[in-house]
């Protein structure tokens, strides 16, 4: 093949106009030729000259020959090699593999040990997509906590209720990246996100994808429980023999993959009882911020609305005087701040878009990183009584409803008695005070020194009236499970995965650490219908 790099061409450009364009730049005298986009990026440096930019794989007849012809230097050979799950092992396997959660990082690792003959049993504290969907909006709008069921547990993981962002920063030389996007389009995705620089899928796109790859699995011989909670985990000679189920139900298991997501605190306090070795890490909390989306869109688009891009977003980082870093995270346009508590008395937030992104507001998180020295003294899950702290003052300030105050009087450490022109874009219930006073002071000057500096380059983000709500304390988790070069923990049989075992951070690379740890699996065990 040949790849193309840096084609550019207007934002209302045509398909034909593509390949024209690939034509010309290959000095291609009419022969006929294929191409895979493999980029597709936005340049909005000059707002009146708004350009897409393209790479392309190019199959077309002498492509060598073709290639020393033309004197470019965006124009190289390419081969890529083709993504490869590895062959079974030959270790017997006694009984089914368990993956523990099935949001991306287990859902994924089930998928692909089903397909190469493994039988998974995927055990899932929460419910199905679709009665999960109809248990948070009843939370959000009756106040009804389900702590089993909610924003962070239940089939498809926290992601399921979030902006679906598919961009990661891991570099995989094995391919996994390209193949969870290929993964996720043979499961009902849009095309597009295989090539676009910042692809995402929205929560309602999201819940079809869960439930047709859950439905695959159960195809390929896999199974799933749902309302199924790992209560206990039991070993001899720091071996696993079986897992125990909602306190009352052992099955015997030789396997074991971790993939409990980054609110599964009781999960975790149950290993530190059972001697698996895990370490704290640092997090970041903080608040979420909202803006009108069309200001947002005015300072990258250089208009309010733009129907051929979209809600425009933006990713901003400082470092305070203080020395803390404060930065934007997990930015949804057109989105919403959603109450994504799981322990009652406590209270969480995110943020959500649907694949439209067509409310009124953007929303991100500000937050400040915390390390372990911010919590000394205690201990492995110091950082999960670190986030339970501030969730609890949290759900106090607001009697249950997600706290929120405008900027200026956050400034101000004042409660806020009344909005601006900025309203909010909520799932759930909130209420106006001085969320400032839940926060370390730290955390709270870090994220006030931030937004000053964000509104020095996007205009009118530190506008006085713009929403902060919280306690964003969810980011990842606040422990790592620790795992060898073969993946497994201290304790024979038990492979921690994906973000709630520290690995990943987000559904992307989530998912890719769960191919990661099924391929693990596989090149050790022998598969069930080979036994």
């Amino acid at each position: 093949m040949i790849r193309i790099s840096q084609l550019k061409l207007p934002i209302t450009h045509t398909k034909a106009q593509l390949e024209k364009k690939i034509a010309k730049t290959l000095k291609n005298p009419g022969n006929s030729f294929t191409y895979e986009i493999k980029k597709q990026s936005l340049d909005c440096r000059h707002k009146n000259d708004k350009i897409f930019v393209y790479t392309v794989d190019v199959t077309i007849r002498d492509e060598q020959k073709l290639a020393k012809k033309v004197n470019n230097n965006n124009i190289m050979l390419t081969k890529e090699k083709p993504y490869e799950f590895p062959s079974p092992g030959e270790t017997p396997l006694l009984h089914s593999p368990v993956i523990v959660g099935s949001g991306p990082a287990g859902l994924f690792c089930g998928w692909y040990l089903a397909k190469a003959g493994y039988c998974p049993i995927i055990l899932e504290r929460g419910e199905e997509a679709e009665k999960r969907q109809k248990t948070v909006e009843n939370f959000w709008k009756n106040g009804v906590l389900d702590p089993e069921s909610n924003v962070q547990f239940g089939e498809g993981g926290a992601g399921t209720f979030s902006d679906g962002k598919l961009n990661t920063l891991v570099k995989d030389p094995y391919g996994r990246n390209h193949e969870v996007l290929k993964r996720f389009v043979a499961a009902g995705a849009p095309e597009e996100i295989i090539y676009q620089q910042k692809p995402h899928l929205g929560t309602d796109v999201l819940v079809g994808i869960v439930e047709k790859m859950r439905h695959e699995i159960e195809e390929m011989g896999g199974k799933f429980c749902f309302r199924s909670k790992v209560t206990d985990l039991i070993f001899e000679n720091n071996t696993l023999k079986e897992i125990e189920i909602n306190n009352d139900k052992r099955i015997p298991a030789q396997v074991c993959v971790l993939a409990p997501g980054h609110s599964a605190r009781d999960t975790f306090e149950m290993l530190q009882k059972r001697g698996v070795y895990m370490e704290p890490k640092s997090f970041a909390v903080g608040l979420r911020i909202e803006h009108p989306q069309e200001m947002i869109n005015m300072d990258l688009y250089g208009e309010p609305e733009n129907e051929l891009l979209g809600a425009a977003s933006y990713k901003v980082t400082h470092k305070c005087a203080n020395g803390r870093g404060v930065y934007s995270f997990c930015m949804c346009p057109g989105g919403y701040v959603v109450n994504a508590s799981s322990e009652p008395g406590r209270l969480a937030v995110n943020g959500m878009s649907y694949q439209a992104r067509d409310s009124r507001n953007a929303n991100s998180a500000m937050i400040v990183t915390v390390t372990p020295e911010d919590f000394p003294d205690k201990g492995v899950l110091g950082g999960v009584e670190f986030q339970r702290d501030l969730e609890k003052k949290a759900w106090e300030l607001g009697e249950g409803k997600i706290p929120v105050q405008l900027f200026g009087d956050f400034c101000k450490n004042q409660a806020s008695e009344a909005l601006g022109e900025v309203t909010p874009c909520m799932k759930g219930e909130y209420i106006l005070t001085n969320v400032r006073s839940v926060l370390p002071k730290a955390v709270g000057d870090s994220i006030e020194e931030g937004v000053r500096a964000f509104g020095k380059r996007i205009s009118g983000f530190d506008r006085e009236d713009a929403l902060l709500s919280g306690i964003e304390s969810r980011t990842s988790s606040p422990v790592r499970i620790v795992r060898d070069q073969e993946l497994t923990a201290n304790m024979a049989g038990i492979y921690p995965c994906g973000e709630g075992a520290g690995y990943a951070g987000g559904i992307t690379s989530a998912a890719m650490d769960g191919i990661k740890v099924a391929e693990t699996v596989c090149r050790k065990y022998a598969a069930i219908k080979n036994n």
